[in-house]
């Protein structure tokens, strides 16, 4: 039998869909949607969501791309997800470095189905990802027009969620040829540590982190030393610093890395950190160019408490 695919706007219902919203600030307008879903689900322990709901957004504030929020939270004995929406068409702050906010999805899931959450959020994400979009949303005047602009989407909640699904496409690389200078710079502004190596035409070349760095800087003899007094000064690492505009990251670079392909499921990520104690994995496309990464605290976060 043929599983039927369903959509973002499956779970979407016109009587949970406000228009042409003024609210004066981020949390009256979540009490807001809170108070309509209780009002068309009479089940949903108010109490229980509002806190979740505030909690999940002070720790994780969820404006996930300008204009669009989307303040979610996994709540027990929930037997299907509830989802409202708020159209603000003059935006309304949310506490983002992104700008006002002019759509809010208010997404809540029960606990126990991480999967369907997941799912969710990557066909909500399909939807709004053209250019666009959210500002059309948001101008929309009844909920009507918005069912209706969610029922023409081609994008299906996926029947399984890939590596490509949970993967974070924007990834900070360096250039086989860039100086070690260049390698200290990336890592002190980027706040990572462990850095993709491309060459010019984009093939993968190999991986530096941190721990790269110590190594080179330290021979591997004074490893073994107890008495370390003769580097007191770091006089290793004043040498490294002296030569890093000659030295390039492919001197220190380790080509040995793990590569996923972006339609491997994406349970199978779980299992390639465990076997290779790894905490990054590189995730490719097409002709195994570099398509993103999936670090294990952030797979944790999706799968967990995101």
């Amino acid at each position: 039998m043929t599983e039927t695919l369903r959509h973002f706007h499956d779970f979407l219902s016109a009587n949970n869909i406000l228009c042409n919203v003024k609210s004066p600030n981020r949390d009256e307008l979540l009490r807001l949607l809170l108070a309509m879903l209780k009002r068309h689900h009479p089940e949903l322990d108010l109490e229980l969501a509002a806190r979740e709901v505030k909690e999940r957004e002070e720790l994780f504030p969820t404006v996930i791309a300008p204009g669009l929020a989307v303040p979610h939270a996994r709540i027990p004995d929930l037997a299907v997800p509830l989802v409202a929406m708020a159209c603000l068409p003059d935006g309304i702050d949310f506490a983002s470095e992104m700008g006002p906010v002019k759509v809010v999805i208010l997404l809540l899931t029960p606990v126990d189905e991480p999967n369907l959450h997941m799912q969710l959020l990557a066909a909500l994400a399909g939807d709004f990802g053209s250019e666009g979009m959210v500002d059309h949303v948001a101008a929309l005047k009844t909920p009507a027009e918005v069912i209706s602009c969610f029922s023409g989407s081609e994008h299906t909640m996926p029947t399984y969620l890939k590596a490509a699904d949970v993967m974070r496409g924007n990834v900070v690389t360096l250039y086989e040829n860039d100086t070690l200078q260049t390698a200290i710079r990336t890592f002190a502004t980027s706040g990572i540590d462990e850095v993709v190596v491309i060459d010019h035409t984009g093939d993968l070349r190999g991986v530096v982190s941190l721990t790269d760095l110590l190594k080179f800087s330290l021979p591997e003899h004074l490893l073994w030393m107890e008495d370390l007094t003769p580097i007191y000064r770091f006089q290793p690492f004043a040498d490294m610093l002296k030569s890093a505009d000659d030295t390039r990251v492919a001197d220190i670079m380790r080509e040995e890395f793990v590569t996923v392909d972006r339609e491997v499921p994406a349970v199978q990520l779980a299992k390639l950190f465990l076997v290779h104690q790894i905490r990054k994995l590189i995730i490719t496309g097409p002709g195994g160019k570099l398509a993103g990464v999936v670090e294990l605290k952030e797979f944790c976060a999706k799968l967990f408490w995101e």
